[in-house]
Formats: C-alpha cells, structure tokens, sequence
C-alpha cells in the first residue's frame, strides 16, 4: 500500500495513429524526421490517410510504462478527453494497464497524434482536440485534488505548457509547499522555442528534467547559451534558478545509441545504454516516453541515478523492438 498512487501524470492523452510511411508522404505534408509539432490546417487530411492506408497501431505514454514496472496502482493520470468512440477505450486501455485515470470529458474530439514512421525513426504531429481543453477547474475538484495530494512524486511533460500552465503551477507549487518531486520534460523544440517563458517559470520547480539532444540544443539556442555540447547543455539546466533548494535539480538527456547523459550537483555522468542490433530496432517511437517511464519507476522507489537509468534504457530498448510503445505482459527487469 505504501506505493498506491505514488506517482501521478498530467499531459495530453491522444490516440496515436501510427503508421509504416514513405518519403513521398513525409514531403507532402512537410514532415521532418525525429520531430513533434502541433497540427496546423495543411495537416488534418493527414489523419484519414493514415487511418485508410496504411498499417495502423496504438500506443501509451511514460505513466502507462512506469506502471508495467511498478506495482500495481502506483500511477494516476489527468488529462482532457472527447466524449465519442474513443474515450470508452482509452479508459479500459488505461484501467486495465493499472493506471488510475481522472479524465476531464470534452465535448471536442478525442485528440489524435499522427506517428509516421520511416527507416525505424518517427515524426509526430499531434492534433490536440479536446486535450487542448483541460480546465483548473476539474484539477481543483476534491476527488480530483485528491490525487495531487496522495501522490509523492510528478510528471507532467512539456507538451501541456501549451493547454494548462495554471493546472501545472497549481501541482508545482504543491510538490514545493509539501517536499515532494516534480518532474518535467523538455518534450519537443517547438515547446523550447514558442513556450520558453512559461517553460522558464515551470523549470525553476523542477527537480528532474528529461529530454533528448535535439531538445536540449534548441533550448540553449533559445536561451543564447551559444553551445551545442549535450553535456555542457545539460549542466547549465541543472544549474538554473530553483524556487526550493530543498531537492537538487537533475537533467537527464537522452541521445538515442549514444550514452544517457546526467548532471547533478556541478557533475556530469555519462550512462551507456543497452545495444541493439540495427536490424532489430522496428520503430523509435515511444522510446523517450518508454525511458522516463523506466526511470520513474525506479525513482519513486527512492533507487540510484544509475538504476534509474537502468529502467529506462531497458523500458526504451523493449519498445523500440515493437510497433509503437508498445511491452509484452510482463517486465523482465532486474
């Protein structure tokens, strides 16, 4: 029981619609490999022709993952939902996962992420919906907040600074109020680029943020850093003003084949990931995701960086063997 409802996520829920493309489609809807943007009117068409030709899957989210490692119903999750064919599903899909969701129920359309993916890499374009729609007022409800106030530790990506910074400030300043975790990601450029004063006002409660080395090089071009380093990147975010000096700030970025690398305390690490084989990597999508959810599995059960670390390679090298983030019944790891 220690660990029921130990972690709790917001974000965005989206059906992802991913599917096996070619160049030829990544052109005519001006995609660009290893990227998420936000649906703009060029790319709605998008969806249907996804949906109609091409091979489609489903896939889940870094709470979802920590949840398959951890024990059963450590993790709830918030977030905005259409009232339509979808919303049913992802329920069950949530639920039967162990998740304990509280979904705000939108008149708007479950929103959809389309994934398409080319030689084992992806782009994401996601068309929010009504996950753009989630409203303070259900975090504020009791049975609501009660979930805020039983959980230890917090994950709420990048992505949602684009629909509640109110939702995320009211957690925040929770999580400062009461010596608890709060942990971002950096999630996609354009969040570093369109988002930054927000994303500055977020960073300075957070005590872990993730990204990836593309993230973390738009963000100290953003900031003027003049340094496309990783390591060096990743120190100077780690050092940045915090609200609370109670907890230390830890970035961890990710660099695909390459070593994860983690700054704390003035100190950079550099953690090897698990090899794999090219000809065994199907689909990178879901591999960030994958990863912070191994991490946070290990996280809320007080682990070292290292065997944080550990979960996450392991969590992203079991997806990226699979069509979308998707994980066998049981998790092998030690």
């Amino acid at each position: 029981m220690e660990f029921e409802g130990i972690l709790l996520g917001m974000g965005n829920p989206l059906l992802d619609i991913s599917a096996v493309v070619d160049q030829e489609f990544l052109d005519k809807y001006d995609l660009k490999m290893n990227n998420a943007i936000l649906a703009e009117e060029k790319h709605l068409p998008m969806y249907e022709e996804l949906a109609s030709k091409y091979k489609v899957g489903a896939t889940q989210n870094s709470i979802r993952v920590a949840q398959w490692i951890q024990k059963p119903g450590a993790t709830g999750y918030m977030g905005s939902i259409g009232k339509d064919k979808f919303w049913e599903e992802m329920k069950k899909n949530a639920r039967e996962a162990g998740v304990n969701v509280h979904y705000y129920e939108d008149d708007s359309p479950t929103g959809t992420c389309g994934v398409c993916v080319l030689g084992g890499e992806r782009s994401l374009v996601a068309n929010l919906s009504a996950a753009n729609c989630y409203k303070p007022d259900h975090l504020k409800k009791p049975e609501n907040w009660a979930l805020v106030e039983k959980a230890k530790y917090y994950y709420i990506a990048g992505f949602f600074l684009t629909v509640s910074p109110e939702s995320i400030m009211l957690v925040a300043e929770h999580a400062i109020a009461k010596n608890k975790v709060f942990c971002t990601n950096l999630s996609a450029p354009f969040i570093c680029e369109f988002f930054k004063d927000v994303q500055d006002k977020v960073l300075q409660y957070v005590d872990y943020v993730f990204g990836n080395e593309t993230e973390a090089r738009t963000f100290s071009k953003v900031h003027g850093w003049e340094t496309e380093d990783v390591t060096e990147i990743a120190l100077k975010i780690s050092q940045l003003p915090k609200a609370s000096g109670t907890h230390k700030r830890v970035t961890v970025i990710t660099q695909g084949a390459d070593p994860v690398v983690v700054a704390e305390d003035g100190k950079v690490k550099l953690l090897s990931v698990i090899p794999l084989p090219k000809e065994k990597l199907v689909d990178t999508n879901g591999a960030g995701d994958a990863f912070v959810g191994g991490f946070l599995s290990q996280l809320v059960q007080e682990r070292s960086i290292e065997d944080c670390v550990r979960a996450g390679c392991y969590a992203a090298n079991v997806i990226i063997q699979r069509p979308g983030c998707t994980y066998p019944e049981k998790p092998e790891f030690k």
